[in-house]
């Protein structure tokens, strides 16, 4: 996630910031188990964008609930004032509504689960 937030950081345009968040997504899933707690644990630098530093955080903290763990201690402080829907498709906004996981609920990120998954 380190890693991740650094390309964030970098780059200001916006698909290529999704990109970057599927490939980690991508490689996340082929790790072995042991090694997956290691991608999300060290809190990554922020990127100067509340929103991204959120979702950093809900994605961090929604890996460790998948595998059953407490979310890092840095993630605890990433929480949106105000809601983000990074879809602007009125639909998506309200799959996103319906369907996001509760890490990104937590963290004000509304992304449905189905496009984590879809990465």
């Amino acid at each position: 996630m380190t890693d991740l937030a650094e390309h964030l950081c970098r780059q200001q345009e916006e698909k290529v910031r999704w990109k970057h968040v599927w490939e980690f997504l991508e490689e996340y899933r082929w790790e072995p188990a042991d090694k997956k707690p290691e991608l999300f644990r060290d809190e990554p630098s922020r990127c100067g964008n509340d929103q991204w530093d959120a979702l950093l955080a809900a994605l961090a903290e929604h890996l460790a609930a998948q595998l059953d763990l407490a979310p890092p201690e840095w993630s605890r402080s990433r929480i949106l004032d105000t809601p983000w829907f990074p879809s602007s498709l009125r639909s998506k906004r309200m799959e996103a509504l319906v369907w996001a996981p509760a890490a990104f609920r937590k963290h004000g990120v509304y992304l449905a689960a189905r496009d984590l998954e879809a990465a």
